[in-house]
């Protein structure tokens, strides 16, 4: 017998124009608050309508611009340590995952490096500062996950997890007005993401049946939103509000069930490439799906046709490719267009550490070259 494990936001205010309801949540419960936000909040609309009720509750503000390394986190901790009693975090993921890996390491002892998976020798303790999260992107779904992404291309060049249950955020706003000015290829680069998200966990060997169902129904609002992702108009803003909760129900479902190849390669790719994450994943998405089609595995071929008469119930022959062929005929933008190259040595790199995490098969190391070459052609 299969059980689940759901590990969810305490609190979820969803809707648009809800984050205007935070100052008066932070001011009902006077602490020592810090902000972690990106640049681009700062310059925006909604930042204008905030900053003269959030900043008074504020002790200080750390701007996130990239995905943060082990030592930009350790100086953030040594900086905030024994001030902050909470934590803020509105921008994209990178900046939830700075905000969440602040929050937990402020209550531990020893530097950022000890606890990460992959190269870490220590377990975090669960205490944590409590955390609200705003994504203002739609396809990480850092708002939901019990894990912190943490990238070091400069040292040990590894992209790897701080993970603990207690790392949900306390509360999560999701207010899809945050989007209305992201560019097409953010959208779309970010939307893939949260897509990739939601197939992985619905094809992983971990799997249970309320993960089944929080990945499909991710994956019904997602289908819904591609087309008109980045219009703007209703439908667009209707768009946009579904893929935010399309990100949200990947984070949780890939909390319970864990991810697959895609993010097996793509986690290694992004120990040495500076390049978007959901771009590297939606990149990889496609040819998988080819090679997800043609896949005898029992488990991969009943989940394909389950999935294929779930999302194309008029289509009944070759779901996955049909799938791939829609993906790319709805996007808003061709996030597999003009592909940058890898070189045979950084594709040697990524093959020796990558692995095939909570797939039925683990792909062997042709397959997965196979992969890297259909999305970045040699150098």
């Amino acid at each position: 017998m299969s059980t689940s494990l759901l590990i969810a936001n305490r609190q979820l205010h969803f809707g648009r124009g809800s984050l205007q309801q935070l100052p008066a949540l932070l001011g009902a419960d006077p602490l020592p608050t810090l902000l972690f936000c990106n640049p681009s909040l700062q310059r925006g609309p909604h930042w204008a309508t905030l900053d003269e009720a959030l900043s008074p509750l504020l002790i200080g503000r750390e701007v996130v611009t990239h995905e943060a390394s082990p030592q930009e986190i350790d100086a953030w901790v040594s900086r905030w340590r024994g001030q902050a009693r909470r934590i803020v975090a509105i921008g994209g993921g990178s900046v939830l995952d700075a905000a969440k890996a602040v929050a937990a390491l402020c209550e531990q002892p020893l530097p950022c490096f000890r606890y990460l998976e992959k190269i870490g020798d220590t377990r975090l303790n669960g205490s944590t500062l409590p955390v609200i999260a705003v994504p203002t992107t739609a396809g990480t779904g850092s708002e939901a996950t019990q894990n912190a992404v943490i990238t070091d291309q400069a040292q040990r060049q590894v992209k790897a997890s701080l993970r603990h249950e207690n790392m949900v955020p306390a509360m999560a706003f999701l207010d899809a007005s945050l989007l209305d000015s992201a560019p097409a290829p953010i959208l779309a680069h970010c939307g893939i993401d949260a897509f990739t998200h939601l197939l992985e966990a619905w094809l992983s060997r971990t799997a249970t049946r309320l993960t089944r169902e929080s990945a499909l129904q991710g994956m019904r609002l997602f289908m819904r939103a591609w087309p008109a992702l980045a219009q703007q108009d209703a439908a667009g803003d209707e768009a946009r509000e579904a893929m935010l909760l399309a990100s949200w129900l990947g984070g949780q479902a890939l909390s319970s069930a864990g991810l697959g190849v895609i993010h097996g390669l793509a986690g290694e790719i992004g120990a040495i490439k500076t390049w978007h994450h959901g771009e590297v994943c939606g990149r990889l998405l496609l040819p998988f799906l080819s090679l997800l089609n043609d896949s005898e595995h029992p488990q991969h071929q009943a989940r394909v046709i389950e999935l294929g008469e779930a999302l194309f119930p008029l289509q009944h022959t070759a779901p996955a490719r049909h799938l791939r062929d829609w993906l790319q005929q709805q996007a808003c933008h061709p996030f597999w267009a003009s592909p940058p190259t890898l070189s045979e040595e950084e594709c040697d790199w990524i093959l020796a550490r990558a692995n095939s995490k909570n797939s039925w098969v683990v792909w062997d190391r042709e397959q997965c070259y196979a992969l890297l070459r259909a999305a970045w052609p040699a150098a």
